[in-house]
């Protein structure tokens, strides 16, 4: 490689912000962050600097030092669909007002370029199918399958709003069976040893689900990750935020999240303790989030978003609410329609 092309190599040029999840979500699977850290030249000052960005030779060191210490196939696409693009800049209000799903997809490309500069992307239309072919442009070798999977898991997250089926097609080899591939992109289809890393999606005559709501709700669900503050001491206060983070409402209750951390409902509450913290603060701290968004950033009616939220009606959400904020949602969402005229 040309030195002009190296130096490129320590130009800063991914937010500082994927790295700290990245590194949160390596923790989750007990692999700390020194591990990952070390000989990349990142310190704790870039990592609490939420204006920094990181080059693509630390971004690479990261990912090797990863790589050798996992053992697991599926992390870089569940990493993938757990970033939440839409909670950055404007891309949710665009994903929530636009109606063709080609114009959709094509955004989505374009802001995956901007936020994620590591792969590039193709993008053809061939009869009513998508496609969204991945090219390796930083001589990734070894590190490009996991890297693939990330950009996958991404497109997964943010294209199923557009489309309902997708097949997944990698030029490498899996060795893991394709039904826990069948389980992660929720029964898409997956093909390994394939001539080329792409997605296709076919666009018509499969509806997406709830549309606009559900749209609102994917967008309110990402946006509410920003507000969150970061996580308490301890793995399992994280690791239970990130559960009730997917089921805010119902399903998201102290015995599921003991069940899917693999204890009982009375050692959660134990851990929690210890923290300084229970279940019912983590889950009204977020219920809030949510719900404050859902009021002031879309037209979703009151008792949809009870609903969403585990009420059993709108009452019960009016009263809960009130007790968090010291608003109705009405008031909140009659304020927030008035600044809006304002301005």
């Amino acid at each position: 490689m040309h030195p002009s092309s190296r130096m490129v190599y320590n130009v800063p040029i991914v937010s500082v912000r994927y790295g700290r999840r990245f590194l949160r979500f390596m923790e989750a699977r007990g692999i700390g962050r020194q591990a990952l850290v070390e000989g990349s030249g990142i310190d704790q000052s870039i990592l609490d600097n939420p204006e920094a960005f990181l080059s693509m030779n630390q971004v690479i060191q990261i990912l090797r030092q990863a790589n050798s210490l996992l053992r697991d196939e599926t992390a870089g696409f569940e990493f993938g669909q757990q970033l939440d693009f839409p909670a950055h800049g404007l891309l949710g209000f665009a994903l929530l007002g636009q109606e063709d799903p080609r114009k959709l997809v094509s955004m989505i490309v374009q802001y995956l370029r901007v936020c994620l500069p590591i792969m590039d992307m193709e993008l053809s239309s061939t009869g009513e199918d998508v496609r969204i072919r991945l090219r390796d442009s930083w001589e990734l070798g070894d590190l490009r399958p996991f890297m693939a999977k990330i950009y996958m898991g991404s497109i997964h997250a943010l294209a199923s709003q557009a489309c309902g089926q997708f097949r997944f097609e990698f030029d490498f080899s899996s060795d893991i069976g394709l039904e826990r591939w069948h389980r992660l992109t929720r029964g898409a289809e997956v093909v390994f040893d394939a001539p080329a890393t792409q997605v296709v999606m076919p666009l018509s005559g499969r509806p997406v689900r709830d549309k606009k709501l559900g749209l609102a709700y994917f967008l309110a669900k990402a946006r509410s990750r920003e507000e969150m503050q970061p996580e308490s001491p301890g793995e399992i206060v994280a690791r239970v935020r990130d559960i009730v983070m997917h089921h805010p409402g119902p399903g998201g209750s102290l015995d599921c999240a003991a069940r899917e951390l693999g204890m009982s409902a009375r050692s959660l509450r134990h851990h929690l303790a210890s923290a300084g913290t229970t279940f019912r603060e983590i889950r009204n701290g977020i219920r809030r989030i949510y719900a404050t968004r859902y009021l002031t950033e879309t037209t979703v009616a009151l008792e949809v978003i009870a609903e969403k939220m585990g009420f059993s009606d709108q009452a019960s959400f009016t009263r809960a609410y009130r007790s968090w904020t010291g608003h109705t949602p009405g008031e909140i969402r009659r304020h927030h329609s008035r600044d809006t005229l304002d301005h």
